[in-house]
C-alpha cells in the first residue's frame, strides 16, 4: 500500500469514528479504543487520536464553518463525508498539516468511504475553505459558541458562575492537557522513575506541592513507558492527586471510596497508607478494570458493586473513618482530555446531576464514624454541583463542621475550592471537606 493510499485509509477511518462520536452520542474513549486496534503503526495510532481528539474539540466551530459553505445541506446519509470534511478543516486550521496533503487524502478518503460521487464536493469544500479561511473564521469569532467550540448552554452557565474567568476557561478547555504520572511509592520514588524515564529519553519535572506527581514534557503511549508493566506509575491528573491529600488518611483506618471505577483514587489511597478500603462502584461492567488496574500496582481492595443511595444492599453496618465521594457530575472541568462532554453533555442533565449528588452525600453520611472525615469532590466547574450541593448538604446537619481545604487546590469557592482548568496546568476540580463532630 503507498503512502497516500495509507493516508486516506487512516483519515476515512478517522470520519467513521468521529461520525459516530458526534451523530451516535458514542463516546470518544470507547471508539478509539475499539478502533486503534485495527492501527498497528504507533504513528499512525498517535494521527488517529490527535485527529479523533481534535474533529471533537472543535466540532462545533468548524461545522458551522462548513454549513456557511455549503449550497445545501448534506443528506443524513452522508454523514461520514460531513464528519470527513470537518477533519479536513481541522487538519488545515488546528494541527497546520500541508494544505495540498489533506485536500488529496480527504479526496481519496471520500471514495474508500464508498462516496466517489462526493469526492468532487470534498475537494470543492476544502478548496473553498483554503480560499475564505480568514473571513470566514473572523465571523465565527463573533459568537463565544464557535468563538471556542462550546454549546451555548455551556457557554453562558460558565459565563454566570464565573464572569471574569469565564474567557480563560474556555480557551483552556480547548488545550491540550499534559501527560501527568502518579508513581507508585509502594514501589519505588518519584526521583527514581524520573531517572528511568530520562534514561530512556523522556523528560519530565516534578511539581513541588504533589509528593506523587511527574509531568511528562511530551504525551506518549503510557503502555510502552519503562516501569508501566510493574506497576511504577498510573497516569492521573495533579487536580485529581489532590483528593487523597484531603483525606489525612493513616494506616488501620476504614475507609470507603462510594464512586470508585476505574480505581484511580482508590490505588492512590492504598499507596499511600494501610488502609481497609471498600472500593465501591453501582455498574459491574466497570469492576473487571478496578481489579486489573489494582494487580497491574501490586495492591488489593473489597471491590463491591452496588449503589451508594441503597446501602442496605452492600453495607455491613460498620462505619467508615473515611469516605470519599467523587460524585458522577458534568465533567466540565476535564472537557480538554475528553473534549466530547462537548458534544454530549445538555444543560438538561445538570438537575439530575444535583439531585444524584445530594442523595449520595445523605446516603453516606451515617456510615461516617464520628470524628471521620467526608471528602466530596468533582471534576465539574459548575456552581451548583459544588458549592450548592455541599451547602445544603451542610446546613441541614448540626453534626456536619466543614475543615479547611489547601490554598494550593485553587480558589475559595463558598467552604471548598475550586480549581479551575488550566491553572497549574491542572484539570478542572471541587473540592471540600466535612468533619463529623462528636465521639
Amino acid at each position: 500500500m503507498s503512502e497516500g493510499q495509507a493516508g486516506a485509509m487512516l483519515r476515512a477511518e478517522a470520519a467513521r469514528a468521529l461520525a459516530r462520536i458526534v451523530f451516535d452520542g458514542q463516546s470518544l474513549r470507547g471508539v478509539f479504543d475499539a478502533r486503534a486496534a485495527r492501527v498497528t503503526a504507533p504513528r499512525d495510532r498517535a494521527l488517529l487520536s490527535a485527529l479523533l481528539h481534535a474533529g471533537a474539540r472543535w466540532w462545533l466551530r468548524h461545522a458551522a464553518a462548513l454549513a456557511l459553505l455549503l449550497e445545501r445541506p448534506l443528506p443524513s446519509k452522508a454523514r461520514e463525508i460531513r464528519a470527513l470534511i470537518v477533519l479536513g478543516f481541522v487538519q488545515i486550521d488546528v494541527l497546520g498539516m500541508p494544505d495540498y496533503a489533506v485536500v488529496a487524502a480527504c479526496v481519496d478518503a471520500a471514495r474508500v468511504l464508498g462516496h466517489p460521487r462526493h469526492a468532487g464536493l470534498v475537494n470543492a469544500v476544502l478548496r473553498r475553505f483554503l480560499r475564505e479561511r480568514t473571513q470566514l473564521l473572523a465571523g465565527l469569532d463573533d459568537d463565544a459558541v464557535t468563538r471556542h467550540a462550546h454549546p451555548r448552554w455551556l457557554v453562558e452557565r460558565i459565563g454566570a458562575d464565573w464572569p471574569e474567568e469565564a474567557e480563560s476557561i474556555l480557551a483552556a478547555n480547548n488545550r491540550e492537557a499534559p501527560l501527568v504520572l502518579r508513581v507508585n511509592r509502594r514501589r519505588g520514588d518519584r526521583d527514581a522513575l524520573a531517572a528511568r524515564l530520562a534514561a530512556a529519553g523522556i523528560s519530565g519535572h516534578a511539581v513541588d506541592d504533589l509528593d506523587d506527581a511527574l509531568v511528562l514534557a511530551d504525551s506518549a503511549d503510557v503502555s510502552r513507558l519503562p516501569g508501566y508493566a510493574e506497576g511504577l506509575f498510573s497516569v492521573q491528573d495533579g487536580a485529581a492527586q489532590r483528593v487523597v491529600d484531603l483525606l489525612d488518611l493513616a494506616d488501620g483506618q476504614r475507609v470507603l471510596d462510594a464512586c470508585a471505577a476505574p480505581g484511580g483514587k482508590s490505588a492512590h489511597m492504598l499507596e499511600r497508607a494501610r488502609v481497609d478500603l471498600v472500593a465501591l462502584d453501582s455498574e459491574a461492567a466497570r469492576l473487571p478494570r478496578m481489579r486489573e488496574n489494582l494487580a497491574r500496582l501490586g495492591l488489593a481492595a473489597d471491590i463491591r458493586q452496588g449503589d451508594a443511595t441503597q446501602p442496605d444492599a452492600w453495607w455491613d453496618g460498620r462505619p467508615f473513618e473515611r469516605i470519599l465521594v467523587d460524585a458522577p457530575c458534568s465533567a466540565t472541568g476535564i472537557i480538554r482530555r475528553q473534549p466530547d462532554i462537548k458534544l454530549h453533555r445538555r444543560g438538561s442533565d445538570i438537575a439530575a446531576m444535583t439531585a444524584l449528588q445530594g442523595r449520595l452525600l445523605a446516603a453516606l453520611w451515617p456510615m461516617l464514624a464520628p470524628g471521620g472525615r467526608l471528602v466530596y469532590a468533582t471534576c465539574s466547574v459548575l456552581r451548583a454541583e459544588n458549592e450548592a450541593v455541599r451547602g445544603a448538604f451542610v446546613d441541614a446537619r448540626a453534626d456536619a463542621r466543614l475543615a479547611g481545604v489547601p490554598a494550593a487546590c485553587g480558589r475559595d469557592a463558598g467552604g471548598g475550592r475550586q480549581n479551575l482548568p488550566g491553572s497549574g496546568d491542572f484539570d478542572g476540580f471541587y473540592y471540600a471537606c466535612v468533619d463529623k463532630v462528636g465521639r
